[in-house]
């Protein structure tokens, strides 16, 4: 559990980071952003509930939505 908390509040971090770096990001850099972070902490929950790893859940969550995220963000002109 101390693990998760730990995992937790680095991903809180780098959310709040992101989110003041954003103001100078173009809306695709924004996507990539938002969807790693948000990946990342959908990844690390989900395998903490699964019994995995906190870290490769959060590693692939952030991948994937950061993929995402960028689509998404490259369709807004």
């Amino acid at each position: 559990m101390k693990h998760m908390k730990r995992i937790t509040t680095i991903f809180i971090l780098l959310a709040v980071a992101g989110a003041i770096g954003c103001t100078s990001m173009t809306p695709q850099q924004q996507g990539t952003v938002s969807g790693a972070a948000i990946g990342a902490a959908a990844g690390a929950g989900i395998a903490a509930v699964a019994g995995g790893s906190g870290w490769t859940g959060a590693a692939v969550g952030a991948v994937a939505g950061g993929v995402v995220g960028n689509i998404k963000g490259s369709q807004k002109h």
